[in-house]
């Protein structure tokens, strides 16, 4: 595969996460308007754990001949849907406005799902 068809998987893949991301944060704030807990950000970072342990499930044995995927799934659709730097900014500013309980519960819980469900998809 080229390097062109690389870049070329990669961006759109990590257009089309940053996309479903924005759309994910969207919808999480119109079915929680509390607004203090950053469901977006676990939601999203949620599902593209999924995508990941689903693609890496199903394409276990056929991701060399299927290099394709490796690019615009596994690093672009999941890395522009997941967000790690959100994450952290909302752990932070939990702290920062005293919700202390809050921003705990976000850090265990983020990492409790995304760890299991890749640990259960990708040792089945």
């Amino acid at each position: 595969m080229s390097n062109i068809a690389i870049i070329a998987f990669i961006f759109v893949g990590g257009g089309l996460g940053s996309l479903a991301r924005y759309g994910v944060g969207k919808l999480a704030l119109n079915y929680y308007v509390d607004g203090k807990f950053p469901l977006g950000t676990l939601v999203a970072n949620t599902l593209a754990c999924i995508v990941l342990g689903v693609t890496l499930y199903l394409f276990k044995d056929r991701l060399l001949e299927n290099e394709w995927i490796k690019y615009f799934v596994i690093i672009g659709f999941c890395g522009g849907f997941s967000t790690f730097s959100t994450f952290s900014l909302d752990t932070v500013k939990l702290f920062s406005d005293g919700l202390f309980t809050l921003g705990i519960f976000n850090i265990l819980i983020s990492l409790a799902l995304g760890i299991s469900i890749l640990w259960i998809l990708v040792k089945v």
